[in-house]
């Protein structure tokens, strides 16, 4: 249940609400990439054609940046 309501975060941030099960697997979970560890640091090498570039850009903003303000 954990897993489940991860994914559906991630994929709300990836700007992929409505995708499925198994469409947010194939595009955010099981990313073609390679990790490096170089320096004290992990760089991950993500295909340079890989057609789910800019979902995974923005969940990375969005999990890696600063927060957004609230608007209340």
């Amino acid at each position: 249940m954990v897993g489940f309501n991860l994914a559906r975060a991630a994929s709300v941030s990836a700007d992929m609400a409505t995708a499925r099960w198994a469409t947010n697997r194939t595009r955010i979970i099981g990313v073609p990439a390679r990790i490096a560890r170089t320096g004290r640091r992990l760089v991950l090498h993500l295909p340079a054609a890989w057609p789910w570039m800019s979902g995974w850009n923005l969940l990375w903003q969005n999990t890696t940046g600063p927060p957004t303000p609230r608007r209340d």
